[in-house]
């Protein structure tokens, strides 16, 4: 009973997209799809120029709805129309278009090269198109004319691979055309992705290695001339004895009584340092020692005059005074 209802709406559905196709054909029918809701049937009318599917005022579009619900068994049916945004990807609107150029007296193989650069110029992945019939003579052939990559059997080829027919009768009789387009984006299940492999670094060959050892010892010479060169551009850096000086002449302010006051103190502390006490406390010891030395070298002979003189002189003023007291005795007596 299952089977029995999928093959009858597989039918229904078959009827309408037939239906719909005939009445549209001028529009550019692209397909339809149906979707059951709780409100009613929804069928999806796509088209290159929905204009035409409305109608003046929605008169076409009322009229379809009508034919849907009476003839279909359609319960409240709802068409709704969208535009088609690349009918290059359409396969059915591309197979209409190539049934009318057929009709117009085209020759088929021009026709199909031309519809195949279009196609494949909106981005398709690939393209089959396929014209059977009378198409050179009194015996029926097919011709088919394929481009890019495009997949023809297995579950790939029914999901993603869009298919569209349509025939053209002409004078010897009537054409067939099929048209199969894979659209782009489609990630195919034995797409393999390849990654390159990323570059090593060879070992330096013996050249490469001279070339290193030509440049380092450039290099060197470089900096020996940069470090001889470094002394006299260099900028004099304050040493730990020059710092607390500069520090100290750093500030230049106004003086006033305090400041100076404490200026001086200060200088006093910083010129007590320049002065040399250990110049004077080592030159005296060095003239007594320089005076010991020329007494020890005089002679013995002349401190012995010397001390002869100075008994004589002595000896002297001792004899005048005696002299003197014998005179006064001697004037007391007469």
């Amino acid at each position: 009973m299952i089977e029995k209802d999928f093959v009858t709406e597989g039918l229904k559905r078959t009827r309408i997209d037939e239906y719909l196709e005939n009445e549209l054909e001028r529009a550019g029918y692209g397909g339809m799809e149906i979707q059951v809701t709780p409100l009613g049937t929804m069928v999806v009318v796509y088209a290159e120029r929905p204009g035409m599917v409305i109608g003046r005022g929605g008169k076409t579009v009322r009229a379809i709805t009508k034919n849907l619900k009476d003839n279909y068994e359609l319960e409240n049916p709802q068409v709704e129309v969208k535009e088609v945004d690349i009918p290059e990807l359409n396969p059915k609107i591309m197979a209409h278009k190539i049934a009318a150029m057929l009709q117009r007296g085209m020759h088929f193989r021009r026709v199909a090269y031309s519809t195949l650069r279009r196609i494949m110029g909106s981005g398709a992945q690939g393209v089959e198109i396929s014209i059977s019939g009378k198409i050179r003579g009194s015996r029926s052939a097919t011709a088919k004319f394929s481009d890019g990559y495009i997949k023809k059997c297995g579950e790939p080829a029914t999901r993603y691979v869009n298919d569209g027919f349509a025939t053209v009768q002409l004078k010897p009789g009537v054409l067939g055309i099929c048209v199969r387009i894979m659209p782009p984006g489609v990630v195919l299940p034995d797409k393999v992705d390849i990654l390159q492999p990323t570059e090593e670094e060879a070992p330096a060959t013996s050249e490469e290695g001279k070339v290193e050892e030509e440049v380092t010892e450039e290099s060197a010479e470089i900096l020996e001339e940069i470090t001889e060169e470094a002394p006299e551009d260099a900028v004099d850096v304050p040493t730990e004895a020059e710092e607390p000086e500069k520090e100290a002449e750093a500030p230049e302010e106004e003086p006033t009584p305090e400041s100076e006051s404490v200026e001086e103190k200060a200088a006093g502390e910083v010129e007590a340092p320049e002065e040399e006490p250990s110049e004077v406390v080592v030159e005296a010891p060095e003239q007594e020692s320089q005076d010991e030395q020329e007494e020890a070298d005089e002679p013995l002979e002349e401190k012995e005059a010397e001390e002869a003189s100075d008994e004589t002189v002595e000896a002297a003023p001792e004899k005048g005074a005696e002299s003197a007291d014998e005179d006064e005795t001697k004037a007391e007596k007469s």
